[in-house]
């Protein structure tokens, strides 16, 4: 199955002078077939060369059609001058509710600025 739509996200900086890399609070606010709230935190480094890396756990509540329930994600993203990935994961046996036997990706489309969401889903 698949849902589509749209999210804003605010990320919030953290202080972590002892930590080789950065680390942020991650909100985010889905529309479209899914509807519902990410709350998570997000780890990122960039070397000088200008590669970088970032993993993120993101807890995700909502619903699609009268669907209703949480699961969560696993972000893994990275980037070089040979290319770019991005993969989004359901954490297996990490949903509740209607989502109890989730599991799927979830492909993230950033364009002029805004961002979208194909979640292809099984229950």
């Amino acid at each position: 199955m698949e849902a589509k739509g749209t999210f804003e996200v605010k990320l919030d900086p953290q202080s972590d002078l002892e930590a080789p890399a950065g680390r942020m609070i991650i909100n985010k606010s889905y529309s479209g077939d899914f509807v519902g709230t990410g709350k998570g935190q997000m780890l990122s480094k960039r070397t000088p060369s200008g590669s970088a890396v970032y993993s993120a756990i993101e807890e995700v509540e909502g619903k699609i059609s009268d669907l209703s329930g949480s699961f969560t994600l696993i972000h893994l993203g990275s980037m070089s001058s040979e290319g770019q990935s991005l993969e989004v994961k359901i954490v297996n046996g990490s949903g509740t509710g209607d989502f109890e036997n989730i599991s799927g990706t979830l492909d993230i489309i950033q364009a002029d600025g805004n961002h979208s969401y194909v979640l292809n889903y099984s229950l």
